[in-house]
């Protein structure tokens, strides 16, 4: 079918298309849903201009997917105004955020930081030094004047302290998600 295609057979291009089409699609789906039509388009078009440059090597899926891949790179680059985006450590929340995205981890960060002052001081301190300021259980037995066993077991009974805190100030449900992006000025949030 390729090389029919590749001879000027539109029929069989459309049926080479139509096969990897929902593949292609989900691709970028589900990564950045807001413009998977635009993702899908641009990569057909790259491919079909550039038909004559596939050179059998691999199947023409992995050609397609090859080619979305490097659409997606450069669509995250571009988005993130870097082009020197480093794709292997960057995710796509931090690239792409919507309204609701944007409140729900603004919220999310308002409730850790509401848990973690509701622990007692010596609990957060814990927590805040392993986590944010990355020390080892060495480094934080040295500080608190503690065996690193018994630093293990406070940060074991701190997180789940944190947890329950966590658990029982969680909002309800994604409706309440909704309520506050409506509130923010955003009546249809991203689904």
């Amino acid at each position: 079918m390729l090389e029919r295609w590749r001879a000027g057979d539109r029929a069989a291009g459309q049926a080479l298309f139509e096969r990897h089409f929902a593949s292609l699609y989900r691709f970028f789906q589900n990564k950045c849903a807001a413009d998977t039509d635009e993702l899908v388009q641009s990569t057909l078009l790259a491919c079909l201009s550039a038909k004559e440059q596939f050179r059998g090597d691999s199947s023409f899926r992995t050609y397609l997917f090859s080619i979305a891949r490097n659409k997606l790179y450069r669509y995250l680059r571009d988005r993130k105004r870097d082009p020197n985006l480093d794709v292997s450590i960057t995710s796509i929340a931090e690239v792409i955020t919507t309204l609701r995205s944007a409140i729900a981890r603004d919220q999310a960060h308002q409730a850790l930081l509401d848990a973690l002052r509701e622990l007692p001081v010596e609990q957060q301190t814990l927590l805040e030094l392993y986590y944010w300021e990355e020390l080892d259980t060495l480094e934080l037995a040295t500080i608190f004047e503690v065996q690193v066993g018994t630093i293990q077991t406070r940060l074991f009974r701190a997180r789940g302290k944190l947890r329950e805190l966590l658990l029982s100030n969680a909002p309800e449900s994604l409706e309440e998600l909704d309520r506050m992006a409506r509130k923010a000025g955003a009546p249809n949030p991203d689904p």
